[in-house]
């Protein structure tokens, strides 16, 4: 990633809200490595209390969406804002802001769900995996619902190939479902077209944006898997994606940020900057009505005196 083709989103701030003025800006954030830092565990990826604050100031300005391979309840659990939009399994499952405190799991605010005929495939799979993989000290099979993930950041390097074999060995009997790399993970997803960036077209769509040129979307992620995303957005010519890593990579991103410190400074500069601007309009609004009631009264008296 050379530093000129990817400058910093911080840095380039100014750049990327002037491209977005008089335009509706969207939000889509990955979770791991982008909202919370990676870790070992991938159950205990919490996301701190101030980047759970930043996130709620960033919904009550801007449509926000989390787009994550994981689960979107496991999701929900982390993020725990039900404003937001959640597309969880790499956006085989969508659902829209709960309408209530009891909504987290009204099937009504499903938006989404393109691979259900293929859930007890990959309740099957997972069950024949976590059989397979027991004997590979530190795999992790993670059940996202809707596809797999097989980490294994916490086993030996000298055991990475064959549990890669192992997971492919089970796979050949299921040529519906396909596997894919991410960091330290394999994800197993039905071969159905569809992913992040399928997902991102379809909440614009769902938020009324589907043609629209005075719309802005903003993807932030880390992963391989949200490079489909990214190149939705290099190919529709809005908006921006920007790649969340410390060191250069091939991306379709235009931007970059190191880490999840640096994500929240930016969508806390994004929250200041939408405030001070509408502050702005409301003072310009503000003093029309001054000058308009004052040219009213004006008339008044004159046709008061007349």
């Amino acid at each position: 990633m050379e530093q000129l083709r990817h400058p910093s989103a911080l840095e380039m701030f100014e750049q990327i809200t002037n491209a977005s003025k008089g335009k509706q800006i969207v939000m889509f954030l990955d979770y791991d490595g982008t909202l919370s830092p990676i870790v070992e565990d991938p159950d205990r990826a919490y996301m701190s209390d101030a980047m759970r604050t930043t996130v709620r100031k960033l919904a009550r300005y801007f449509p926000t969406a989390i787009v994550s391979g994981r689960c979107r309840d496991k999701v929900y659990s982390f993020v725990q804002l039900a404003e937001l939009y959640y597309a969880g399994s790499h956006g085989m499952d969508i659902k829209g802001p709960s309408k209530g405190p009891k909504d987290k799991n009204d099937a009504q605010s499903v938006l989404f769900q393109p691979a259900s005929e293929f859930v007890p495939m990959i309740d099957k799979v997972y069950k024949t995996l976590l059989d397979k993989t027991k004997s590979i000290p530190g795999a992790n099979v993670e059940h996202n619902k809707f596809c797999l993930s097989v980490h294994y950041r916490c086993v030996d390097e000298k055991k990475w190939s064959e549990l890669a074999q192992q997971v492919k060995s089970v796979l050949k009997d299921y040529p519906k479902l396909r596997l894919t790399q991410g960091r330290k993970v394999l994800e197993i997803r039905p071969t159905i077209k569809w992913d992040k960036g399928k997902a991102l077209e379809f909440l614009l769509e769902s938020l009324g944006y589907a043609n629209c040129t005075d719309v802005f979307p903003v993807y932030i992620g880390d992963d391989r898997t949200d490079e489909d995303a990214f190149k939705v957005l290099r190919d529709r010519g809005q908006g921006f994606g920007i790649l969340v890593s410390k060191i250069p990579k091939d991306t379709n991103a235009s931007y970059c940020l190191q880490e999840p410190s640096e994500v929240m400074d930016f969508l806390q500069r994004l929250v200041k900057w939408k405030k001070m601007s509408l502050q702005r309009q409301w003072k310009k609004l503000s003093l029309r009505r001054q000058f308009r009631m004052r040219r009213q009264i004006e008339e008044m008296k004159v046709s008061l005196f007349n």
